[in-house]
């Protein structure tokens, strides 16, 4: 395909190449490896003089598939598919951290990324720096001489926080710093953080990519040059995804841009209504005019996401009758589903923050987060108009 073919092409066109049995949908490649015509050719792959299939943990024509795809559609030279979001994060880190290295983390991430740098890699000499994002002269005194990973994710779970991408990639190149990025929530059809200077760009396939609540996967993307750091990693620890859930996020690509548009739209319309009620407060969501970086997010992102927060005045008791009160949203820690689903993050992804980290970074016992899904947009509201009655 030539230069000026568009993303949705890309997500639609991208294909392993074609068996002889000229099938119009790649099949699902179910075996854990792969044979060579002589043990000549087997050495040649071996020795990577030569491209082909080992074995599965290694690559698989629908593995392939998936990361050519991403590539082309974030817009980076190579990458993996792995297991899960978090096996992503995790070889992100591990490829390029050694004991008595520091990373330097955005205050609002995921709830398991923060437990896998406090706990985990704190185990291993690793330290780390929570900060604030939007002041760079701060972020830049909060980089010491041992700091290796520049590490945030925008929009920011669960606030919705929007981070100047390309000032912190700016800031990375200049320090000499890895600029690792999680693009879970905006995906590759809103924004594309190697163009404001990431590094390497992390996926939970799990979430919009799949887009339907079915299946575990992440991605890795980046330079090649820094994939084959991770690839050798990967090789070695296996965190491996499996044929059937690349063929699964593969077709998923192909709706991307329309599930995202309307998605979007249906989170605009619920943040515009959860603003004018009197009941909430603390709206928050990317293009809202409201939002405290809506300028920044008009100027980065293509269209404000799926995801919408808020603060419900009553605090976490009253929370909690809302979300029992729901008739249609979903209970649900996941997001990015056709469905609606609604997570009170003090109890639930982020529980395990301390009073202190959950004060940091936002979190209350009022806070709700939506990732508003396909419904009708009327039914969706209704839903929400009559918990908050319910709740009161």
């Amino acid at each position: 395909m030539g230069k000026t073919v568009h993303f949705e092409t890309h997500a639609v066109r991208q294909q392993a190449e074609k068996s002889l049995h000229r099938e119009h949908s790649v099949p699902v490649f179910e075996t854990s490896s792969f044979i060579f015509n002589t043990a000549e050719e087997a050495q040649a792959v071996f020795a990577e003089e030569r491209e082909g299939n080992i074995y599965t943990r290694y690559s698989n024509p629908n593995t392939d598939e998936l990361v050519n795809k991403l590539c082309k559609l974030e817009g980076t030279e190579d990458g993996i598919a792995t297991s899960s979001g978090m096996a992503a994060v995790f070889l992100g880190f591990f490829s390029f951290l050694r004991p008595g290295d520091h990373i330097l983390v955005s205050r609002n991430i995921f709830g398991t990324t923060h437990l896998l740098i406090t706990q985990i890699l704190s185990k291993w000499g690793i330290s780390h720096t929570y900060t604030g994002m939007d002041d760079l002269k701060q972020v830049e005194k909060k980089i010491l001489p041992m700091t290796k990973i520049l590490y945030a994710e925008s929009p920011a779970n669960p606030g919705l926080d929007i981070l100047d991408l390309a000032a912190l990639g700016r800031l990375a190149q200049k320090k000499g710093l890895y600029f690792l990025f999680d693009n879970c929530f905006a995906t590759p059809y809103l924004q594309n953080p190697i163009r404001f200077g990431a590094d390497l760009v992390i996926h939970s396939t799990t979430k919009f990519i799949d887009g339907q609540g079915r299946t575990i996967g992440g991605a890795i993307l980046g330079s090649a040059e820094y994939i084959r750091e991770v690839r050798q990693v990967a090789r070695i620890t296996g965190p491996t995804m499996s044929p059937h859930t690349a063929w699964l996020l593969s077709k998923s690509l192909e709706t991307l841009s329309v599930r995202m548009e309307k998605h979007s739209q249906n989170a605009l319309r619920l943040a515009q209504y959860l603003e004018k009620n009197p009941d909430t407060e603390r709206v928050r969501y990317p293009f809202l005019p409201s939002h405290p970086q809506y300028k920044l997010a008009r100027k980065q992102m293509k269209l404000g996401g799926g995801l919408v927060s808020f603060e419900l005045k009553g605090g976490s008791e009253r929370a909690m009758k809302f979300v029992n009160a729901l008739k249609i949203m979903s209970i649900t820690s996941n997001l990015g589903d056709t469905r609606t689903t609604i997570t009170h993050p003090a109890t639930t992804t982020h529980s395990k923050l301390t009073p202190e980290e959950k004060k940091e970074s936002g979190i209350t016992g009022g806070m709700l987060r939506v990732s508003v899904g396909l419904e009708n947009i009327r039914d969706i509201i209704e839903d929400v108009e009559q918990a908050i009655l319910h709740s009161r």
